[in-house]
């Protein structure tokens, strides 16, 4: 039997009330009783303490609230003559906690004792520590997935910045907070047509706000509602709810970005970036979504499948990008209007490049001058080359057609629209 258990059974001399162990620097377990005064009893009486515990041997000794040593037999008699009243039964009231560290001592001064550490913290409760039970951690808040091809959890993510976690990118140059296209509505109603369309130009996404954004290269965005304007305007991208949320437009499609159906890329050869911009369609159809091409690298033209890509008026639609010259930089490019380039960039580049999958399965790859709009002329030359239907280039500015030339691409093979210097 442990010293411990013996001497806290002895110490059963108490007072009634409760004691409280503490354990100290030094590693001995004290126990502080307190003496209760009965009626016809003498007007002072002694605390009894514990002051000692120990392996082996047991050892008792009583001594007063002054620290002073009460012989054990005077503390026994006045056991016997209600001096003091017995507290506990034969078991202690509480069990002493394990030490935090241990140093085993030996020698005939400590015998077979084991000394706590220092410790900053000491119990302070004299109850019995609840029995040990198997601990069962609090479920973690669940993280949702994220990622470029994450479903996008609808009506949980704040309307306050582009969902980048799901794949969107921003546009920072546009002045939007980063979207593409802000479309002011005040209420969405399932199954009418829109014709309260107001577009800020600044500003970020708010609740009553269709909020149309980016997607990084070969992929598209895949949100729009079923209603769109009533004179033919384009309406994209989520909603901003009334709790400042974003909500899916089209929820058949879960991924807000999603990739095209490929076989088409860009090549450049040149010596500088010549950027290539996508219009935000459905949306303002400004050409302010980037592909900004480096010499020596190949890029994926994301390539829609009319089948599943949005409809206007009940016609299918392809994707349309604008071809910028070489060296002008992708914030001057990716815009409607350039103050660098007025006449040459943004919705006034030189060349247009049209591509999409048709409903017949043939991909259709176009190269048309951007007329009428602008009259530039593009400062490289371009040409399809790959598994095509036949010649499609543009050579210091005139095409292999009479304005413009189209070649098709069937599935599974692959078209490269190359950006060569003028030779």
């Amino acid at each position: 039997m442990k010293g411990i258990i013996k001497t806290a059974v002895a110490a059963a001399v108490v007072a009634g009330v409760a004691a409280q162990p503490h354990i100290h620097g030094h590693g001995h377990s004290h126990h502080h009783l307190h003496a209760k005064h009965h009626e016809n009893a003498p007007a002072k009486r002694d605390t009894v303490v514990i002051t000692e515990v120990v392996e082996g041997p047991t050892v008792v000794k009583y001594v007063n609230q002054d620290g002073e040593d009460i012989d054990a037999a005077e503390a026994e008699e006045g056991i016997d003559k209600g001096l003091f009243i017995v507290m506990g039964a034969s078991e202690p009231s509480f069990s002493a906690p394990p030490p935090a560290a241990s140093t085993s001592l030996s020698g005939p001064e400590y015998g077979a004792q084991f000394y706590e550490k220092s410790s900053s913290a000491a119990p302070t409760t004299t109850s019995s520590p609840p029995p040990e039970t198997s601990t069962v951690e609090a479920p973690k808040e669940t993280q949702l997935p994220t990622g470029l091809n994450a479903d996008f959890p609808s009506g949980k993510v704040s309307c306050d910045k582009v969902p980048t976690e799901y794949g969107a990118i921003e546009i920072p140059w546009i002045g939007t907070n980063g979207w593409t296209t802000l479309v002011k509505l005040g209420q969405w109603i399932k199954g009418l047509s829109v014709d309260n369309i107001v577009t800020p130009i600044s500003g970020g996404c708010m609740p009553g706000m269709m909020c149309s954004y980016a997607c990084p290269e070969g992929y598209q965005k895949t949100q729009w509602p079923e209603e769109q304007g009533a004179t033919g305007q384009s309406v994209g991208g989520l909603w901003c709810n009334d709790d400042n949320m974003l909500e899916l437009t089209r929820p058949s499609h879960p991924k807000i970005c999603e990739p095209g159906v490929g076989g088409v890329f860009i090549r450049n050869e040149l010596s500088t970036n010549a950027a290539v911009c996508r219009t935000d369609y459905p949306g303002n159809e400004a050409m302010t979504i980037p592909l900004d091409t480096y010499p020596g690298k190949e890029y994926t033209l994301t390539n829609p499948d009319s089948a599943d890509y949005y409809v206007w008026q009940g016609m299918a639609t392809t994707a349309q990008y604008y071809v910028n010259n070489a060296g002008v930089a992708v914030d001057q490019a990716c815009v409607w209007d350039s103050s660098e380039f007025p006449d040459s960039a943004g919705n006034w580049a030189p060349t247009n490049i049209g591509v999409g999958r048709s409903t017949d399965g043939i991909t259709y790859l176009s190269i048309f001058p951007n007329l009428p709009t602008s009259t530039a002329t593009l400062n490289f030359d371009i040409e399809i080359t790959g598994e095509i239907s036949g010649t499609c280039w543009l050579k210091k500015g005139v095409y292999s057609g009479n304005n413009g030339c189209t070649v098709g691409l069937k599935d599974g093979a692959k078209a490269t629209i190359v950006f060569r210097h003028s030779s």
